[in-house]
Formats: structure tokens, C-alpha cells, sequence
């Protein structure tokens, strides 16, 4: 059925014919940007190829549980075009992001459900935009496959749903007709995305230079403030965590960690991925690496003083270990984030 789906696709693309398009919205709160940012994209399209003399590429609609949904205490309210019950077929379904809980969300909006994944096995694709991953993790399309979501929910996301292979640094994921993207505003790279495999690069080149949207990023790394996962109620492994934090610049290994919390090595380690869903070396290196990252960014000092106040005495180890956690080297990060870097480049 998905490979079908996929000729679809490519076959209404070659004859024009439109893609309908249905932008989801939950009863709140959502957030806002992310149905308006999605609309005036695939809009935008559909303009520019009418100016080209060409048919719209999408047929976009507004699906809801009701015809009115008051977002942030009654300030804005969205009027869906249509109710879910009066969509029979559609080719590409949106979830918006989720303001605050998204747990909460989920509950609110589960009528979505049942009609997200019939419309799926009848051939449409479905893109969460950041947490609204979690609305379509609930309906277990997800089941086998990976996804992302923005880096902040991470944890909740693990929780919630530990079954499903998470990937936080990733910014954009596509598989098998269903895509999530990264955190805020990077949602509008997966449009971007969507409308490059629909329409072709030359519209998504054009699309992005006129919204000014960077096109072909693939990670939210480089955004990620990593703050250490304490929600969990294992004592030992949280004291462990927070000797780790205070004692950035100090080589600790895991067998000084194990035997001063007295638990074997094997089950000191087992406890503390089970808790932080990092091994303790992930996290030793995690914490380091941020504390390296804040004093690029505000400091005067070079990158091997850096390295040599974060623990590290190997630069090349240093750069490999930064690069794969944040996507930049060190001196990459430092001429991105540092304001004085910044004005001398």
C-alpha cells in the first residue's frame, strides 16, 4: 500500500493534479506559528506556480473537531474549513506543535486518531511538526520507526514512548510517508522538505530564498542546551549526576563513580542509561562538552584552553567528541556563537 501510495505521488506531480493537504487543528494549545508557517508556504507555492502558468500544486485545508479552537486564553482563534468527519481522502496530513504539555494535548485530541491512521493506510503521509510527534506517536504509526521532535521534549518523549527510537539531533526524519521534524521553527525546513519532493528543487530553492528558510539542514544539534536528565527517582544515580556537574574539570572514570555510590560497575551503568538514557560516559562527555560550549560563547579564552578547563588533554579527541555531540568543532561553534568571534569574521 505504501509503495503504491509513493507512484501516487510522483505520478500527481507529473500530471499537476493537486495534493490535498490537511493542516490539523487540535483543540489547543498549539502552537500557532507552526498552522500559519505551514499554510503560507504551501500558499506561497501555489502562487508562484500559478505565475509560472502552471496548477496549484496544493488543495489546503484546515481539519478540525470543531469549527472554532480559541488559542492562548482567547487571544487568536482558529475557524477550520472542515471537520475530520468530512474528510474522506487525503494525501498529506500536518500535526501541528503542541504548546506546553504535550501529554495534555494528546488527551485533548484523540478523536484525530483512528482517522490519521485510516487515512494512512489508504495512502496519505503524515508530518508532525516538533511536539506534535507526540500526537502521532499515539497512533502507533510510529511502531519500528524513528522519529524526532524538538530537543527540549526529548525526555518526555522517552518516557512516554519507549519504544519508539528517538533522535533528537536529527532535524528532519522520513520513513515510509511519515516525517517528523525538529524543534520550533525548523518545521518549516520539513515543509520546505515536503515541497522539494513534491514540486521539485527548483520550487523549494526558489520557495526558501523568497522566505528566506535555509534549505538542506539536518540536525538541530548545534541548538541543543543540554541540562541533564534528573525526572527520575533513583537517589543514587541523580547524586552521581550532580558530582559529575560539579566537578566538570576533573577526569572521573565509572569505576570511581560505581564504587563511590557502592554499586557494581555493571549495574551502576545499567541504573544510570535506565535513568538519564545516557551511558555514564555519554553524560560525563555531554556535560563537559556544554560547559566547553558556554565559554565558547561568552569567553576570550582559545579552544585549547577550553579544552585543557573542561577535563580534556587531547585536542584531537576534544574536537571529534564536540563535533559528534554539537555538529561543529570547537572553533566552528566559537565564530558561530561568540559575539566578538562573530564581529571579527
Amino acid at each position: 500500500m505504501r509503495q503504491c501510495a509513493d507512484i501516487t505521488l510522483f505520478i500527481n506531480y507529473i500530471t499537476g493534479i493537486m495534493k490535498h493537504v490537511s493542516i490539523i487543528i487540535p483543540q489547543g494549545p498549539i502552537i500557532l506559528s507552526s498552522v500559519i508557517g505551514t499554510y503560507k508556504v504551501f500558499s506561497f507555492v501555489n502562487s508562484f506556480m500559478e505565475m509560472k502558468g502552471k496548477k496549484p500544486a496544493f488543495d489546503i485545508h484546515l481539519v478540525g473537531l470543531s469549527k472554532e479552537t480559541e488559542l492562548y486564553g482567547g487571544l487568536f482563534a482558529v475557524r477550520p474549513d472542515s471537520l475530520v468527519n468530512e474528510i474522506k481522502k487525503t494525501d498529506l496530513i500536518m500535526i501541528p506543535a503542541f504548546y506546553g504539555n504535550p501529554m495534555e494535548g494528546i488527551e485533548r485530541n484523540m478523536d484525530f486518531v483512528p482517522w490519521i491512521v485510516d487515512q494512512y493506510k489508504h495512502g496519505a503521509e503524515v508530518a508532525s511538526l516538533c511536539t506534535g510527534a507526540f500526537l502521532l506517536a499515539s497512533t502507533n504509526l510510529l511502531k519500528g520507526k524513528t522519529c524526532t521532535t524538538h530537543w527540549m521534549s526529548a525526555d518526555i518523549f522517552r518516557q512516554a514512548f519507549p519504544n519508539i527510537k528517538l533522535m533528537p539531533e536529527k532535524l528532519i526524519i522520513d520513513e515510509l510517508g511519515i516525517y517528523s521534524s525538529g524543534g520550533a521553527y525548523s518545521f518549516l525546513n520539513l515543509v520546505i522538505y515536503l515541497v522539494e519532493k513534491y514540486c521539485g528543487r527548483d520550487v523549494a530553492v526558489h520557495c526558501s530564498k523568497v522566505m528566506e528558510i535555509e534549505i538542506d539542514r539536518d540536525s538541530q544539534s548545534p541548538f541543543v542546551i543540554f541540562s541533564g536528565q534528573k525526572e527520575h527517582q533513583d537517589e543514587p544515580i541523580k547524586k552521581a549526576q550532580i558530582y559529575i556537574e560539579r566537578n566538570v574539570g576533573t577526569k572521573i572514570s565509572v569505576d570511581q563513580l560505581s564504587e563511590m555510590f557502592s554499586i557494581s560497575r555493571r549495574n551502576f551503568e545499567r541504573r544510570f542509561k535506565k535513568a538519564t538514557s545516557n551511558t555514564p560516559v555519554e553524560y560525563l562527555q555531554r556535560v563537559k562538552i556544554e560547559a566547553a560550549k558556554k565559554t565558547l560563547e561568552s569567553g576570550r579564552e582559545n579552544v585549547n584552553e577550553v579544552m585543557y578547563s573542561v577535563g580534556y588533554s587531547d585536542h584531537k579527541a576534544f574536537r571529534n567528541i564536540f563535533k559528534k555531540i554539537t555538529g561543529l568543532s570547537p572553533l566552528e561553534y566559537r565564530n558561530k556563537y561568540n559575539r566578538e568571534m562573530a564581529v571579527a569574521v
